[in-house]
């Protein structure tokens, strides 16, 4: 067994994430990673920031225009 009291966070961290994609494989060490990583901020406030608030008619014209322009892109 390896004495953790001598490594660096980051090695523990390498030595970890190693240990959980031999348990589970690539993707399983992903899907339990993501359990515990915090996000920051208020999703909420930024979201809006960012999207505003549009009705489900403006939210309509966006989807249309998109599908027209990924049918011209694609011709």
């Amino acid at each position: 067994m390896i004495d953790v009291t001598k490594l660096s966070q980051a090695e523990i961290r390498r030595l970890g994430i190693e240990a959980l994609t031999k348990a589970l494989g690539p993707a399983g060490m992903a899907r339990f990673m993501q359990q515990f990583e915090v996000g920051s901020g208020d999703y909420t406030r930024h979201r809006d920031e960012i999207l505003g608030n549009p009705s489900i008619d403006e939210i309509f014209a966006r989807i249309e225009e998109r599908r027209k322009k990924q049918e011209k892109d694609e011709k």
